[in-house]
């Protein structure tokens, strides 16, 4: 791969989803603006190798896309109706100079990427698809990433995308942020596809990068807007906290070759204090709010239990495992129980673990997730049976798709991790 390869992707990553977002709320169809946003990648691929990457990709991408847009609009039959649905917007950037064109690209009414995820997350669409949908254009993440995040099959995933933008271009769903019960209405979804393109910037499902900040950045800006816009949701802030105090680690969980540490060998000295206070006080506000904690207020006191432990024997596992017993009770799923299985090990001994594992370990919905013989290998270290340990950590490493964390699975195959 070139270094120009490299820079457009370095930058397409940064700019997509403002791209995106931009040019949905300009056109009022996401599936266009993402078509636009593509159509102007490849003409950086083409151009930038040759004349560099200008000084201001972000700008040189939107005003392509924009140009693409009229150049689109014009080859259409249904032209001129289009363009009066999209009068305030399209049809004045033919009277825009460059300059003006940007100007406005670069406002955020409400902000665009906000207002990306609510349009994504509109009640018209099945949970799978606004999940899938706003991971795509938000995070800008593959098809094949948003399958491993949702344990789907990835040609699944690719029909949910397809048939999401055509729901939302054919209802002509408003590019807008919602107030009041439509807004309760759609929360929870958009909960959800914060917190996933967080995990996917946490622990990367495939690649060479075993975390990608940004998308932990982005997740984290966007949880702190929507804690502004619905500050009686506690909800909200549970995420908030639970992103700030996950994202606390971050320099912590590389080694100094890029490897993954795991979090009871990381040096806590590192973990980023204002992340936690941060992420406190977060916590504090969605505890103080009516009502008992919900699924992301769980998870935020399960990470708060160890942001407070200052050396890893301080962990408090017994209260950790009865927040996962709370947690399974109000959003079990396997996963939820993988963790739980993971607390209760350490807490009561890893036999009390394994045999927790026992009741998922036929789940289909585990049967590929590398985690499940990961935990099994932990659990069975920890019991004094190395030789079946390696043998989970080996199968956990031919399901990995990060290589970052092949390779640490590997390492513990033979001993070394």
């Amino acid at each position: 791969m070139s270094e120009a390869t490299r820079a457009i992707e370095a930058v397409w990553r940064i700019e997509s989803a403002r791209l995106v977002a931009g040019l949905a709320r300009m056109t009022g169809d996401v599936g266009l603006a993402e078509d636009l946003a593509q159509d102007a990648l490849v003409a950086a691929l083409e151009k930038w190798p040759g004349s560099g990457v200008p000084d201001n990709p972000g700008a040189w991408l939107m005003a392509t896309a924009k140009n693409r847009a009229i150049d689109r609009l014009r080859r259409e039959k249904t032209y001129e109706r289009k363009r009066e649905e999209v009068a305030r917007d399209i049809g004045a950037l033919f009277a825009m100079e460059r300059s003006e064109f940007e100007a406005a690209a670069d406002e955020e009414i409400g902000d665009d990427l906000l207002a990306l995820i609510f349009t994504c997350c509109h009640p018209l669409l099945a949970r799978e698809a606004r999940v899938a949908l706003t991971l795509r254009l938000l995070g800008g993440l593959t098809t094949s990433e948003i399958a491993r995040a949702f344990l789907a099959p990835e040609p699944t995933v690719a029909q949910r995308l397809v048939r999401a933008k055509r729901t939302l271009r054919d209802a002509k769903v408003p590019f807008e942020v919602p107030r009041g019960t439509e807004l309760e209405e759609r929360l929870p979804s958009v909960l959800e596809v914060i917190y996933l393109v967080f995990n996917e910037g946490y622990a990367a499902s495939a690649g060479e990068d075993w975390i990608r900040a940004d998308l932990c950045e982005e997740a984290l800006r966007l949880g702190r807007i929507l804690a502004e816009l619905a500050p009686r949701e506690p909800e909200v802030h549970g995420l908030v906290a639970l992103m700030e105090i996950q994202a606390s680690r971050g320099a912590a969980r590389r080694g100094p070759d890029g490897a993954p540490v795991l979090l009871l060998d990381q040096d806590r000295g590192r973990w980023d204090p204002l992340l936690i206070v941060r992420g406190r006080r977060a916590l504090e506000r969605a505890e103080a709010l009516p009502g008992p904690l919900g699924p992301y207020g769980l998870q935020a006191a399960i990470a708060a239990c160890h942001a407070r432990a200052i050396r890893p024997e301080e962990t408090d596992w017994v209260r950790i495992a009865a927040l996962y017993d709370a947690l399974a009770q109000v959003a079990p799923s396997p996963v939820v129980e993988l963790n739980r299985a993971v607390a209760v090990g350490m807490a009561f001994g890893p036999e009390a673990g394994l045999e927790l594992l026992e009741r998922i370990e036929d789940d289909p919905a585990l049967a590929k997730y590398h985690l499940l013989p990961s935990v099994r290998g932990d659990l069975l270290e920890k019991a004094g049976r190395p030789e079946e340990a390696a043998s989970e950590f080996k199968k956990a490493a031919t399901l990995a798709t990060n290589d970052r964390e092949k390779d640490l699975l590997l390492r513990r195959a033979e001993g070394h991790g």
